[in-house]
């Protein structure tokens, strides 16, 4: 069954469909792992700011929890995502599985201190770069051609619903006992160990030892590559653009909500309404583009939707009330959701196969640094001028900044060129001249279109 799957390639104007995508047991076993530990991040997440607040009675101590599960990007993502490029991907994403199930258990044990929390909860965090950039380099040898972008669009909607589903399920568990909900958060990364170890086929490590030589410079290489090709430069400015002002709305909603409720809804009702929004319209946008437009239709709509994208918001600087509000974030959702599959597919297509990790290391990195920094520098703008103004404001620059993007945009023939080096590296017999980064394929195995997630 699953051979003949996979076999029926959609054509280059038909979209792919839900069948072909799921048609894939290893595809199936990856989401539903992926899925897993989606939730079980989230889950943490709310649970461990409810624990550090009951031991310390300190806000602080406890927003300290929540933050700490970001730092590992920040001061080593794109070197600990290096990592993955050197072993098997499968024994990468179990290994790190195993290792978040076991510390999480260990945050529960009684009578540690807030210190040692949050050591414990780092230390888990670290295994995240490699085992999320293991997954984004295991996908494209799953799923190939428009397959893959319809399997990007569901892993991103995915990954927002779970976002909603463990935040909910995390504080109404910790609510009651913040120990259970983390001994489900371990489950959880059990139950996704194991998906992976039966449900994926082992392969060799993309990067062999032969080709490896230090780690610093691996993950330099990564750099290079993604700010030195004028193809890749110009996606990644894509994206970061892009994740540049979606993420206000959500990240000022507490305060919105305080201006403006009303309207039957307070102020608590109104931020969950805010917030809610723009992964939802994500979610939205993910399955209908992915879906229902073919692979040309969504390159020609990627640049549109980026511009479109910022547009959205810029009304705010109208003061709509809160469900304006949450539906303006919510077509800003949608836009993003329409462009980032495909700006992924276009980005791993001129990728070489050797540097799939580096480079997901590289913009995983690079997204979570923009948009806290966006968040902060709206927040601290927003202690000055009122939060519609700073969005409307901050939009509007963005409706700039992505028409320049927009507009130095590479030429067809210089994303031909970019795909058909990559092309080349990927099949070359031996390593190249720029390094590991030109690990061949495999023989026996197809070199077929690649796409990323960023």
């Amino acid at each position: 069954m699953e051979a003949t799957v996979s076999d029926q390639r959609p054509g280059p104007d038909r979209p792919a469909t839900f069948r072909e995508v799921f048609g894939r047991v290893e595809f199936r076993a990856v989401f539903a792992a992926s899925v897993l530990s989606w939730i079980g991040d989230y889950v943490a997440k709310a649970a461990v700011t409810v624990l550090v607040y009951q031991e310390s009675q300190s806000v602080a101590l406890s927003a300290a929890a929540f933050a700490v599960s970001y730092l590992p990007w920040l001061v080593g993502g794109p070197l600990l995502a290096a990592l993955a490029e050197r072993y098997r991907h499968r024994q990468v994403m179990v290994t790190c599985d195993v290792i978040r199930m076991v510390l999480t258990v260990l945050i529960v044990l009684p009578d540690l201190p807030v210190w040692a929390i949050l050591a414990l909860l780092f230390a888990a965090t670290l295994a995240n770069p490699p085992g999320q950039a293991a997954r984004s380099a295991l996908l494209p040898a799953i799923l190939t051609g428009d397959r893959l972008v319809l399997g990007l669009s569901l892993n991103a909607s995915a990954s927002q619903a779970a976002q909603v589903v463990g935040y909910l399920a995390g504080a109404a568990v910790a609510a009651f006992s913040p120990t259970a909900a983390l001994l489900l958060n371990a489950a959880t990364f059990g139950l996704s160990a194991l998906l992976v170890r039966i449900g994926v086929r082992d392969r060799e490590p993309t990067l062999s030892e032969a080709h490896r030589t230090h780690l610093l410079r691996e993950t330099a290489e990564g750099f290079r590559i993604v700010f030195g090709n004028p193809v890749l430069r110009a996606i990644s400015l894509l994206v970061f653009s892009a994740m540049l002002f979606s993420i206000v709305p959500e990240g000022l909603a507490a305060a919105w909500a305080a201006e403006r409720s009303g309207n039957g809804l307070d102020s608590g009702a109104a931020q969950a309404v805010i917030m809610a929004a723009n992964p939802v319209g994500f979610i939205v946008g993910g399955l209908l583009v992915g879906r229902l437009v073919s692979p040309a239709g969504r390159l020609t709509l990627m640049r549109p939707l980026a511009v479109l994208a910022p547009l959205a918001l810029v009304p705010a600087l109208l003061n709509p009330p809160p469900v304006v509000v949450a539906l303006l974030a919510a077509a800003c959702g949608f836009a993003v959701a329409g462009l980032i599959p495909t700006a992924n597919g276009l980005f791993v297509r001129a990728l070489p196969n050797g540097y799939r990790a580096r480079a997901f290391g590289v913009m995983a990195t690079g997204i979570q640094v923009i948009q806290g920094g966006a968040v902060l520098v709206t927040g601290l703008l927003a202690d000055r001028f009122s939060v519609p103004t700073v969005v409307g404001v901050w939009s509007a620059a963005g409706v700039l900044l992505m028409l320049c993007t927009a507009l130095r945009w590479p030429s067809r023939a210089t994303v031909d060129a970019a795909v058909a080096a990559a092309d080349l590296t990927n099949v070359a017999p031996g390593p190249q001249p720029d390094g590991p980064a030109g690990a061949a394929t495999r023989p026996g195995e197809r070199s077929g279109h690649r796409h990323a997630v960023t």
